[in-house]
This record gives C-alpha cells, sequence and structure tokens, in this order.
C-alpha cells in the first residue's frame, strides 16, 4: 500500500490510486505500524477505509500491538480502528509450528523429516516468519555445505545463533513437556496411572532421559514422575537403554529428544 501512495504520487495519478483502493471487496493491510509518521499514506488510507466502510467491505488490519498503543498514527485512524473486532493473535501451538513448518518445506521442496521440524518448532517459538527464516536459514546452509539431507546436527550447526538452551537448563519438567510434545500425549499422563503402550513407552523414555540428563537421583525422578518407586525408574532406565541398542527407530527418537533437549 505504500508503495502504491508513492507510485500514484510520484506518477500525478490519484485518481487511479482512489479509484482502485475504493473499489475493493476485501482490503488486508499486514503490520500497519510501518504506516508510522507517512502522513499521506495514512490520509490516503483513511479515505479508502471511510469508502469501504460505507460501501460494507471488508477491512483486515494487523499490527505488532493494539490500536491504541500504534504511536505516530492519526488519532482519526486509531478511533476507526476501534469500531472494528480486536482479536489478539497469540504465537502458535507446538502441534502447529511442526504443521506449518512441513507445509513450507514441501512448498519450498525442501525435504524435511518430521523430527527436524520438531527441532526446529521447539526451539523457535514467537512468530511464523521466525520459522520460515530458520527454515530458509538451514536450507542454505545445508546447500552450502553440500549436506544432501536435512538433520538435527544440520540444524544445529546451522541454528546456533538461535538457539540458546543449554545442559545446565535441562529440568525433568522440560524432559517430560518434550517427551509429551514429541509423543502427541498430556504432560499429565507422565504423572498418572495409566498404563496403555502409547503412554507408559514415552513415560519410559522420559524417566530414561531423566536419568541420563540431569542429575537427580531415582528416587528423585520417580517423585517427579507421580510418586513412583525408585525401582520403577530403574526398570524404566534398563529397559530404553537396552531397547535402545536393538531398535533403530527408538535410538533415532531418543537421539532427536537429547538434541532438542540439549539445545
Amino acid at each position: 500500500y505504500i508503495s502504491d501512495v508513492v507510485k500514484a504520487y510520484h506518477r500525478r495519478a490519484f485518481d487511479d490510486f482512489k479509484r482502485y483502493y475504493h473499489s475493493l471487496d476485501l482490503l488486508l493491510i499486514d503490520d500497519i505500524q510501518f504506516f508510522a509518521g507517512k502522513n499521506r499514506t495514512q490520509e490516503e488510507f483513511f479515505y479508502a477505509f471511510e469508502a469501504m466502510v460505507a460501501q460494507r467491505k471488508q477491512i483486515i488490519i494487523t499490527s505488532d500491538t493494539y490500536p491504541k498503543e500504534l504511536s505516530n498514527i492519526d488519532n482519526r485512524l486509531i478511533s476507526r480502528f476501534d469500531w472494528g473486532l480486536t482479536v489478539a493473535i497469540e504465537p502458535p501451538e507446538l502441534e502447529m509450528r511442526v504443521a506449518i513448518l512441513l507445509r513450507k518445506a514441501q512448498a519450498e521442496r525442501i525435504v524435511m523429516p518430521e523430527e527436524v521440524a520438531f527441532f526446529i518448532a521447539k526451539h523457535l517459538r514467537s512468530n511464523v516468519r521466525e520459522l520460515e527464516g530458520a527454515l530458509r536459514k538451514v536450507s542454505a546452509y545445508a546447500n552450502f555445505h553440500g549436506r544432501d539431507v536435512l538433520t538435527v546436527e544440520v540444524c544445529k550447526e546451522a541454528l546456533k545463533d538461535l538457539l540458546s538452551v543449554s545442559n545446565s537448563q535441562i529440568t525433568v519438567e522440560n524432559i517430560q513437556k518434550t517427551v509429551a510434545d514429541f509423543y502427541k500425549i498430556k504432560v499429565a499422563d507422565m504423572y498418572s496411572k495409566r498404563r496403555p503402550a502409547n503412554i507408559a513407552l514415552p513415560r519410559q523414555i522420559a524417566m530414561y532421559l531423566a536419568k541420563e540428563l540431569t542429575q537427580k537421583s531415582l528416587p528423585e525422578i520417580g517423585d517427579l514422575f507421580g510418586g513412583r518407586d525408585h525401582t520403577t525408574v530403574l526398570h524404566a532406565v534398563r529397559k530404553i537403554s537396552g531397547e535402545r541398542q536393538k531398535n533403530t527407530e527408538l535410538n533415532q527418537q531418543l537421539h532427536v529428544l537429547e538434541q532438542t533437549l540439549k539445545g
């Protein structure tokens, strides 16, 4: 929109500009905070806003703050923004972030395993643009270094300036949340007495990782898993340790979880 205002100004073609924008059925303006200080742009948008509202057309506006907190924006515009429905858009949940990354990768014809998308999504949580930037950065890094396959290791190298989690920050609670997210179960299942396979195995994996990645004792880990006995934790640690040696898929999943937790 700003670019069109500038073009109209240089070409002295504001009549054409107004004719176009006043006739739209829908107008979407992203990041309207960038209108700040641009008086002619704000003036033209005010007239477009008035014309579209009079015709009962739709206008959708996004910004990085609430209307009343916008700075260097004409008060006439801010008052009209308040006419509409204001909705806060929260950062996407982990599952949605993974889905977004996979969809973006597919659109860019980038082969991205789901565990790699999980690793990126787990560490980058603020917004979709950050995810898109990370995807491009990882892809460019892999191409530059001749890596044919995107792996967690490649992601760690490419995004090392963005990853801030360290080993000292790993807690049992963080392990429980990460494992629950990975296997798509509830964190509450880590403490429950339920024993179906889709819950029991992730719970045992979380116990194993708690023993491997924290300084907690077996009794302390048991307490954090719903007051379980230390022998239950020991059984889980031995079972997962043994299975890891034989089960390639499980070993890969554990590797992804470890790399995700370590950052």
